[in-house]
């Protein structure tokens, strides 16, 4: 009994006394069943949280994927609209090139008029140079062949009016 009467003395004998009483009070008021339950509601709002994050996340993955289609498309169009300014600014520069090369022959052409209406002018001054000189020396073919024999003042005047009129 001097076991027991030592047992009965020590202090940590009387604490696991009072662990056990503890946990058996705890267990008829049902803590293990409402711990269960608040550890099992903590879970499932971390579970709504994980699937609430997965469809976040299945989301932007959709949003980052119609972004890049989104984006691919755009340089596609960027592509075309720089091949369509190309082929436009060739288009641009093969007219001006046309124009400026119809401009160049309309204006080659306006300077063969003027210098054949410079040549035609020429040949008219000349002609009629070459017949006033040709109607001087026709008077003085004619002064000089009537000087010779008596001239008559009716002749003399014809010959001086036939000089003016063809000038």
């Amino acid at each position: 009994m001097e076991f027991l009467s030592e047992l009965l003395s020590d202090a940590h004998f009387w604490v696991g006394v009072a662990l056990v009483i503890f946990i058996v009070v705890l267990v008829r008021a049902g803590v293990p069943g409402m711990a269960a339950k608040a550890l099992d509601a903590r879970g499932a709002k971390v579970q709504a949280q994980l699937d609430e994050a997965g469809a976040l996340r299945k989301e932007a993955e959709d949003l980052l994927a119609q972004i890049q289609a989104q984006k691919a498309q755009s340089d596609k169009l960027a592509a075309e609209m720089l091949a369509n300014a190309k082929e436009e600014a060739v288009r641009l520069q093969a007219e001006a090139q046309a124009k400026l090369a119809e401009q160049l022959e309309r204006r080659a052409q306006m300077a063969e008029r003027k210098i054949a209406q410079a040549e035609a002018q020429a040949e008219a001054e000349v002609r009629a140079a070459a017949a006033d000189l040709a109607a001087q020396m026709a008077e003085q073919v004619l002064v000089s062949r009537l000087a010779g024999s008596k001239a008559d003042p009716l002749v003399d005047k014809a010959i001086a009016e036939l000089a003016g009129k063809l000038q």
